[in-house]
C-alpha cells in the first residue's frame, strides 16, 4: 500500500502523488520552445518531485507523452549540484563530466537502447576542465544527438561552487543567445536561493535569459485529488470539511498537506471502517501545532537566525495596513527565501499559512510569562473548570471577562513579560491564557483566518461546539466598528451564532468605557445581522511606577 510522503521527493510507486498535469504541460511547452527555465523556491515545496515527474514525461515514449507529442524526440538528463559546493572549479567540471556520462548511460537503459558509436567516441575523447571545454562539448554533442534535442535539469543549483558560478552561467547564456539549433536545447535550474542571492557578479552581463517558472502550492482540488487516491485504495473517506480544513490551514503547502494526511491515516489509528471527521482533524491539528517535524524545524530555525525577523513578523501579524513586500529589503528577502512569507494580492507581506502563523507566535512566546499565577483572582476559590457550565459548554463570556480582569490585575507588569514586543504582548497573553484553559478541559484550539494583516481569529472546539474569538490591535474607531461587522460575517460563514471580539488598546491614554468599567476599557454586546457579538477593548499600555524600566522590546 502506498503512503503519504513527507521525507524527500515522492514517487507514484510508493506514495500518493498530485499529478500537477497542468503545471507539467506548461513546463513541457517551455521545453519544446527551447527556454532556459529557472525556479527558486523554499525547501520542501515539491520542486524536485515536480521536475522528476516532468523528466519522466520527457523520457517516456521516445521523449514525450502522447498529449504533448512533438515531431522531435528529447534527450533529457537530470543533474544535481548538491555535492559540488566545496569543490574546486577543476573538480567541479571533472565531476560534472562523470555525472553527465552516467546519466546518459542511465537514459539508454531506461529507454532500452544503446548509444551510437559516435556518442561513445565523443564521451571517450572529452575532458571537461573549464567552461570553454563545456561549451565545445555541447557543440559536438548536438551533432551526435541530432535530431534529438538535449535537455538537462539541474537540481540543488545552489551547490555550484561560487568560483564556478559566473562562468557557468555565462556559458549557458552564450549558448542561448547564439540561437537555434542549440545544445542544450532547454535547461531547467532548480534551487532555493535566486541567482542574485548567490552573489552573482553584477559587474558583468547578468543571466537575463531566464524564464521564471512558478510552482504553486496545491489547490483545494489537488488536495482532494491526493486524498481520494488513499480513499480509492483503502476505502476510508475524508468528510469534505476535513479536506477543506487541511487546505485552509496549510494553504496547500505540499509537505504540510502530506504530513496532515500522514497523521490522520497512520498515527491516530482511526479504524479504516470509519470516515475521518472534523474531530480527528482537530486531534491531528493539535499534534501539528505542538509537535515537531522537519518542515517546522526548518521554519523555527530560520526565523531565529536574525533578531530582526521577530519584529518584522510581528508587524506583519499586528498591523492592518500591512508591510510592503519589498524584495530589495534584506529581511523581507530572507524571510521569503526561507518560505516564511509571501506576496499577498495587494503587494503586502503575508505569513505563508496558518500553521506557520501559529508556530511563529509560539516560537516568540515566552515559555513562562511570570503572570500565570494571576490568571484567576487571588483569594477566590475559582479554577478553570468553573468556566464549564453544568451542560458541558464553555462559559466563554465569563472566561473572557476574567481575562480582561486579569490584564487589569497585572497592570504595568504586562510590560515586563520577557522578550515580547509591546504590540504583541496582549495576544501572547490571551493565547497563553486560553491555551492553559484548553489543555485542562481537553479541548482544541487553532487559528483560522487569513494569514497576518492585523486580524487573528482563535477557534476553540470543545464537546463538538465551536467558539470564535477574534483579536485585533486598536487602530481607531472606524476599524474597530468594521471589525465587528467582519466578525459577524465570519460567524455566519462558520454557522456560529455568537462571537467574541478582543481589541488590545496600546495607547498611552486609552479610551475608557462607561463609568461602571472605568479603568477596564470598554465592553459591548450587540446584535449584528442577527448574530451576537461581544466586544472588549482592553487597555494594555499602563504607566509604569517611577524607577521601574520596561523589559519588553518594541517592534
Amino acid at each position: 500500500m502506498r503512503r503519504f510522503g513527507t521525507q524527500g521527493p515522492v514517487n507514484p510507486q510508493e506514495h500518493y502523488v498530485v499529478s500537477r498535469s497542468d503545471e507539467i504541460a506548461d513546463f513541457i511547452k517551455r521545453v519544446e520552445e527551447g527556454r532556459y527555465v529557472v525556479i527558486f523556491a523554499p525547501r520542501q515545496t515539491g520542486k524536485t518531485t515536480f521536475f522528476r515527474r516532468a523528466l519522466d514525461v520527457l523520457v517516456a515514449d521516445s521523449g514525450i507523452e502522447a498529449e504533448a507529442a512533438s515531431p522531435a524526440a528529447y534527450f533529457p538528463i537530470p543533474l544535481n549540484f548538491d555535492v559540488y559546493k566545496n569543490t574546486s572549479v577543476a573538480d567541479f567540471y571533472a565531476n560534472l563530466y562523470q555525472d553527465i556520462c552516467e546519466e546518459i548511460e542511465n537514459l539508454f537503459q531506461r529507454r532500452g537502447g544503446t548509444p551510437t558509436e559516435a556518442l561513445i567516441q565523443l564521451l571517450a575523447d572529452t575532458e571537461l576542465t573549464n567552461p570553454h571545454t563545456l561549451r565545445r562539448f555541447f557543440r559536438r554533442l548536438e551533432r551526435v544527438l541530432t535530431p534529438q534535442k538535449f535537455v538537462f535539469i539541474i537540481d540543488e543549483f545552489d551547490g555550484i561552487p561560487q568560483a564556478a558560478l559566473s562562468d557557468f552561467l555565462h556559458t549557458l547564456r552564450h549558448i542561448y543567445i547564439a540561437g537555434k539549433p542549440r545544445c542544450p536545447h532547454s535547461v531547467g535550474i532548480i534551487g532555493v536561493k535566486s541567482i542574485a542571492q548567490l552573489n552573482y557578479d553584477r559587474s558583468i552581463s547578468p543571466f537575463n535569459i531566464q524564464d521564471e517558472f512558478h510552482l504553486p502550492n496545491f489547490t483545494l482540488e489537488q488536495v482532494q485529488e491526493l486524498l481520494e487516491q488513499y480513499t480509492d485504495e483503502v476505502g476510508q473517506a475524508f468528510v469534505p470539511e476535513v479536506i477543506e480544513s487541511i487546505h485552509k490551514q496549510t494553504a496547500g503547502q505540499p509537505v504540510l498537506v502530506n504530513r496532515f494526511a500522514q497523521i490522520l491515516t497512520e498515527e491516530l489509528q482511526v479504524p479504516k471502517t470509519e470516515p475521518i471527521t472534523l474531530t480527528h482533524f482537530s486531534e491531528a491539528h493539535t499534534e501539528f501545532l505542538h509537535g515537531q517535524n522537519t518542515n517546522i524545524e526548518h521554519l523555527t530555525t530560520n526565523i531565529r537566525k536574525n533578531p530582526r525577523f521577530e519584529s518584522v513578523l510581528m508587524r506583519i501579524m499586528a498591523r492592518d495596513e500591512g508591510v510592503d513586500f519589498n524584495m530589495d529589503d534584506d529581511i523581507i528577502n530572507e524571510l521569503a527565501t526561507y518560505g516564511v512569507i509571501k506576496r499577498a494580492s495587494d503587494g503586502m507581506c503575508e505569513i505563508l499559512n496558518l500553521i506557520y502563523l501559529y508556530r511563529i507566535m509560539r516560537t516568540f512566546k515566552p515559555i513562562i510569562n511570570g503572570l500565570e499565577h494571576e490568571y484567576l483572582p487571588s483569594g477566590s476559590h475559582e479554577d478553570f473548570f468553573d468556566y464549564i457550565t453544568p451542560t458541558g459548554r464553555i462559559d466563554i463570556k465569563a472566561l473572557l471577562d476574567n481575562f480582561r480582569d486579569f490584564i487589569i490585575r497585572a497592570g504595568f507588569r504586562i510590560l515586563q513579560v520577557p522578550d515580547t514586543p509591546q504590540e504583541s504582548v496582549g495576544r501572547h497573553l490571551l493565547l497563553a491564557y486560553l491555551d492553559q484553559f484548553i489543555k485542562l478541559i481537553g479541548g482544541f484550539m487553532h487559528i483560522e483566518v487569513p494569514t497576518g494583516r492585523g486580524r487573528m481569529d482563535i477557534i476553540i472546539i470543545h464537546n463538538q461546539e465551536k467558539y470564535i474569538v477574534e483579536t485585533k490591535i486598536w487602530r481607531g474607531d472606524n476599524r474597530y466598528q468594521a471589525g465587528k461587522r467582519q466578525l459577524a460575517a465570519y460567524l455566519r460563514s462558520e454557522g456560529v451564532t455568537e462571537g467574541y471580539y478582543v481589541v488590545f488598546d496600546h495607547r498611552q491614554n486609552p479610551e475608557l468605557g462607561s463609568p461602571s468599567v472605568t479603568g477596564k476599557g470598554r465592553i459591548e454586546t450587540e446584535t449584528i445581522d442577527g448574530l451576537t457579538v461581544r466586544s472588549y477593548v482592553i487597555p494594555v499600555i499602563q504607566e509604569l511606577p517611577s524607577g521601574i524600566p520596561s523589559t519588553s522590546s518594541a517592534p
